[in-house]
C-alpha cells in the first residue's frame, strides 16, 4: 500500500491534550472511532469539514494538524 499524501498530528494531539482517548476525539468531532483510527493510520483522507472539526478540538489550525507530503 502506497503511503498517504496526508500526515497528521492527532495522535501526538491527542496525548499533548490530557491522553485524550480515540473514542473522547471522536465524541468530540461526530464521528466514529475507527474514523480516528483511520486517519491516525493515515488511511483515510478527511473531508474539509471533518478536518475543522478535529482541529476544532484541539484548538489548532488545519494546517497545523494535517501536513501534505508532495513529492515535488
Amino acid at each position: 500500500m502506497a503511503k498517504s499524501e496526508l500526515s497528521n498530528e492527532i495522535r501526538r494531539l491527542r496525548f499533548e491534550h490530557g491522553e485524550m482517548t480515540q473514542q473522547d476525539l471522536a465524541d468530540r468531532a461526530k464521528v466514529t472511532r475507527q474514523t480516528i483510527i483511520a486517519l491516525e493510520a493515515g488511511r483515510y483522507v478527511p473531508s474539509l469539514l471533518l478536518a475543522f472539526r478535529i482541529a476544532r478540538v484541539f484548538d489548532v489550525t488545519v494546517d497545523d494538524l494535517f501536513h501534505w507530503n508532495s513529492k515535488r
